[in-house]
């Protein structure tokens, strides 16, 4: 199979799922975009990104695990001691988030001073933090899938997950006269049953072998797993800290302003989720192609890639910039939102440019297990970040937050790449 058919192969079926996973944030945002208050709109914004900074902290379940099992795919083993290591050290963090949700939602939810929001996002949390235990499993689960080729799966699983919140969320809404309660309650819904069947159809489809107890807890695979997954714990910890500011400054603005930001950064997802497609595509492939000790097969996926981001990016650019208004109107009947969020749409089609590249490089460094290089490069485009938005934060107001999020787009990309072409690696974990 070439080069460009192995990437199809994986790719196509990662962004078909990808295209279905915003729908559990837009779905939500477009319910409660006609429910009649913009209250609610910014309450999901408050409690999706209170789930981000939450979630997003573990998602080395999904990347760690995906780049171990690639390596191991490539190896030609079943990677099912991976797998039992990933879902044991799942459910642990699940089990934790619960019962340390009492205190961490409030506290987040407060930092983000949602004002007239801060109870709705307060509900939708109480109701949401049950998935935990889910959302870690899935992750898991994702990550194998991916590292394992399988990309298929993947998409059957999203689909059927955004099914049910959609049909769940919009029954109890619609149907029932419910608000935020109905909303978060389908996503719980959803986040369990989509847990469930990832499962399943790796039990079917793979038949791992699950090693024992003792195996999984040896002291000495689980230092190897969560040593790979540090420095992805602390460039995600980066990350976190850049949304959650970016939403708290949103937030400070007003009710109108943080509901026009969160659907500007639909836009984004929606391109994100293009991207992550082939950054998936890139984590299986990099990662067999290095057990595999094929380095000019790295090189050539690289190039390939790089080129397929920056046709990606071109495209959305010109579609937020021709109809980006248009979109905003889909996801909310209150003109006041659209009228705020078209202010600050040219923001929004620069950011496929800028961010087209972290994407790629990500996905290939995933794959390598090069974690280091994504942690130093996260941590100085975050630095960009907080400074362009101290320096610009009075004169410019809610333009220098965004310019100060493309900035940190485009550094991300740039500095990933810099750091693998020169080999920095090495001397940054020496």
């Amino acid at each position: 199979m070439t080069l460009r058919k192995e990437i199809l192969a994986l790719a196509l079926p990662a962004i078909a799922t990808n295209i279905t996973t915003p729908l559990l944030g837009i779905a939500d945002m477009a319910i409660t975009g006609h429910i009649g208050d913009a209250v609610y709109m910014a309450a999901i914004a408050v409690g999706g990104t209170v789930f981000n900074v939450l979630y997003w902290l573990f998602n080395f379940l999904r990347m760690g695990t995906c780049g171990l099992s690639a390596q191991a795919c490539g190896r030609g083993e079943d990677g099912g001691d991976i797998l039992a290591r990933s879902l044991a050290t799942a459910a642990a963090i699940g089990i934790a988030l619960i019962s340390a949700g009492g205190l961490l939602g409030p506290t987040v939810i407060d930092f983000m001073d949602a004002d007239r929001a801060t109870p709705y996002a307060l509900e939708y949390f109480s109701i949401c933090i049950w998935g935990a235990p889910a959302v870690m499993a899935t992750y898991s689960a994702m990550g194998w899938l991916v590292g394992m080729q399988d990309t298929r799966a993947t998409m059957y699983v999203a689909i059927a997950t955004n099914l049910v919140n959609i049909a769940v969320s919009a029954t109890l809404v619609y149907g029932l006269g419910r608000t935020i309660d109905g909303v978060a309650s389908g996503t719980l819904v959803a986040q369990w049953a989509g847990a469930f069947l990832a499962l399943a159809i790796i039990a079917r489809r793979f038949h791992p072998r699950m090693p024992e107890a003792r195996v999984i807890l040896q002291t000495r695979l689980l230092v190897r797993f969560f040593s790979i997954n540090a420095d992805i714990f602390l460039r995600t910890a980066c990350l976190v800290a850049v949304t959650l500011w970016f939403t708290h400054s949103g937030a400070s603005a007003g009710v109108d302003v943080l509901a026009a930001n969160a659907l500007l950064l639909q836009l984004f997802m929606l391109f994100s989720f293009f991207m992550d497609g082939f950054a998936y595509a890139a984590e299986a492939l990099s990662g067999k192609y290095h057990s595999n000790g094929s380095a000019d097969g790295v090189k050539r996926l690289e190039r390939a890639l790089v080129r397929i981001g920056l046709g990606f990016a071109v495209v959305f650019g010109l579609l937020y910039a021709g109809f980006g208004k248009w979109i905003c109107s889909l996801l909310t009947d209150r003109p006041e939102i659209v009228e705020v969020a078209t202010m600050y749409l040219p923001w929004a089609v620069a950011m496929p440019l800028c961010g087209f590249m972290a994407f790629v490089y990500d996905g290939i460094l995933v794959g390598l297990t090069r974690t280091r290089i994504m942690l130093v490069a996260m941590a100085l485009a975050a630095a960009v970040f907080f400074s362009i938005w101290a320096l610009s934060k009075t004169s410019l107001a809610n333009h220098g937050l965004w310019l100060a999020f493309d900035s940190y787009l485009l550094v991300r990309g740039l500095a990933e790449w810099l750091m693998l072409r020169s080999g920095a690696e090495h001397r940054l974990r020496g």
